[in-house]
């Protein structure tokens, strides 16, 4: 299990934290994508919503924006984010980048990383507090077990810029829960609410922040004959790789149509016990 790290700021009183302003930056991890929600802003809610609902009860004047959109490339979410982020004064701010990058074929991870960290500097200008995650160990979905290697040597590379800039990781490498696909959407590459409720779960105790969310068991795995789980991979091929290919080779974006589902600092009102993944919530606009 992922354990907080040593530059966390220390909470004095249990239950309180010393932020007011969380701002969220990233792609469709961090958009929400996967745990569909309709009284969220953009019709998801994700782990990133989970966090501020917990941050928000533990304080007055808490605030969360999120400007992260789906697809997006590193380049573009720090074109797009990172000037916007800063304008609205966080004193959080969650960064989750290059995952899309990464698992392009012909892609390095180096200069990946490069981008990252140019990123880590600009956003950390004004002394926020800045979480950065590594990314997910892939060896236990067939689909990207390929990029393994490319993934942990980005993991590395992240480990050392939060490391020379005294951020706190939020490590989905060792995240072993959710390592399993029931945790994800029928997609297989987004958390399922399942999943997002884990990765909350991970931030909430990297930030040293006590909550009550408990651990989501999945339902057991259904007994499936050889032919059904390739008639299933068959479906999932058609239904949601293809596109995502085909997208590729026209160098478009599932993004290229979406704002930013929150991207002003507003108040969150949580409507259900946090520690349900599944509750609907609602926000004030």
């Amino acid at each position: 299990m992922p354990t907080s790290d040593d530059q966390t700021p220390e909470i004095t009183n249990l239950g309180h934290h010393p932020w007011r302003r969380f701002v969220a930056l990233g792609d469709s991890f961090t958009e929400g994508i996967g745990d569909p929600e309709p009284g969220s802003p953009g019709g998801h809610r994700g782990w990133a919503d989970r966090v501020a609902e917990v941050l928000s009860q533990q304080v007055d004047d808490f605030a969360y924006a999120n400007l992260a959109v789906r697809g997006k490339l590193i380049a573009q979410i720090v074109a797009g984010q990172v000037d916007a982020a800063l304008e609205l004064k966080p004193d959080l701010i969650t960064f989750s980048a290059g995952g899309n990058d990464v698992i392009r074929p012909g892609t390095d991870p180096d200069e990946i990383s490069a981008q990252f960290e140019d990123a880590v500097v600009r956003l950390g200008r004004d002394g926020a507090t800045l979480v950065v995650f590594t990314g997910i160990d892939t060896n236990f979905t067939p689909v990207f077990r390929g990029f393994r290697g490319k993934v942990a040597i980005y993991n590395e590379n992240i480990r050392a810029i939060a490391d020379r800039y005294d951020c706190i990781v939020a490590d989905q490498w060792a995240l072993k829960e959710v390592q399993d696909p029931r945790f994800f959407d029928p997609d297989r590459l987004h958390y399922n609410s399942l999943g997002h409720h884990e990765v909350a779960r991970m931030v909430l105790r990297a930030l040293n922040v006590p909550n009550d969310l408990q651990p989501m068991q999945p339902d057991p795995l259904p007994v499936r004959t050889w032919r059904a789980a390739r008639t299933e991979d068959f479906v999932w091929a058609r239904t949601h790789f293809v596109p995502w290919v085909l997208r590729r080779v026209r160098h478009e974006s599932s993004g290229d149509a979406i704002t930013a589902k929150r991207p002003a600092p507003l108040p969150v009102t949580t409507l259900a016990p946090a520690k349900d993944p599944t509750a609907e919530i609602g926000e004030e606009a």
